[in-house]
């Protein structure tokens, strides 16, 4: 239990100003010596989010985060997280990006669904696979806020998940895309996998977040993205191409400009 109190919105502006400026800062709880909790993590995420629409960005997806089973067990967890995705994070397929405005991103390979109406979060019955009216094959690059990558689960909620941009390949019908191999290429540095390392079968990434959704009453509207989960482990994002193949989904590159 937390003995202090916690200051949603000095932490959320200081996660602001790291994203902003562009330079790493330390784990919250490490340096405020306190615990912070999953609840406190979300309202830190939320308020940060909050502070991102005021400068005039718009919502347009969510993102999941842990949804390997390796990953969780590592940071003992048994629960994906869920992030925010704003317009500002959106690069187009075959695109560039600076990469100057992150501190040390990285990259991997995801599956994309698109939201063709909104998902009613009071419906027990509803079905989120019923919502969805495309696929496509896509890339995410995060780009952690802490320094050195130290963080504990609550502080990677807290940074929106480490959401930093995305990029998304053709849209597709709507298909069965368990167990498809997944190629991520960037630079020399080529990883290899499958789509059953997003637990077990993207979808249930779907039914995961509306899960989380429905409890942390985390709107899912007509025309959003859905980022399932990374089908890799994530590459270190330096100057060049990156390219992501999803065998019967296709490809989707970006490119990193130092």
């Amino acid at each position: 239990m937390n003995t202090k109190t916690i200051d949603v919105t000095a932490l959320s502006a200081r996660l602001d100003e790291a994203q902003r400026t562009v330079t790493d800062t330390t784990s919250l709880a490490a340096s405020h010596d306190i615990g912070i909790g999953v609840d406190d993590a979300y309202r830190i995420q939320n308020a940060l989010i909050d502070r991102r629409l005021a400068r005039g960005e718009s919502l347009v997806g969510v993102k999941l985060g842990f949804t390997s089973r390796a990953k969780m067990a590592q940071m003992g967890v048994s629960e994906v997280i869920v992030g925010r995705l704003t317009d500002t994070m959106r690069i187009p397929d075959g695109g560039n990006v600076d990469l100057s405005r992150f501190i040390h991103p990285k990259i991997e390979p995801e599956i994309a669904y698109r939201l063709a109406r909104d998902v009613d979060l009071d419906d027990p019955m509803g079905d989120i696979e019923s919502c969805v009216d495309a696929v496509a094959p896509a890339m995410e690059i995060i780009d952690s806020r802490y320094r050195d990558f130290r963080f504990t689960y609550t502080d990677v909620v807290a940074d929106n998940t480490s959401a930093a941009g995305y990029v998304i390949g053709p849209w597709l019908e709507p298909q069965d895309v368990a167990n498809r191999a997944v190629r991520l290429d960037v630079g020399a540095e080529t990883v290899t996998g499958s789509t059953a390392a997003i637990l077990g079968n993207p979808v249930r990434a779907l039914h995961a977040l509306l899960d989380i959704s429905c409890r942390r009453r985390i709107p899912l509207r007509a025309g959003e993205v859905i980022l399932a989960g990374a089908a890799t482990a994530a590459i270190p994002f330096t100057a060049g191409t990156a390219q992501c193949d999803i065998a019967g989904l296709g490809r989707v590159t970006v490119k990193g400009i130092a």
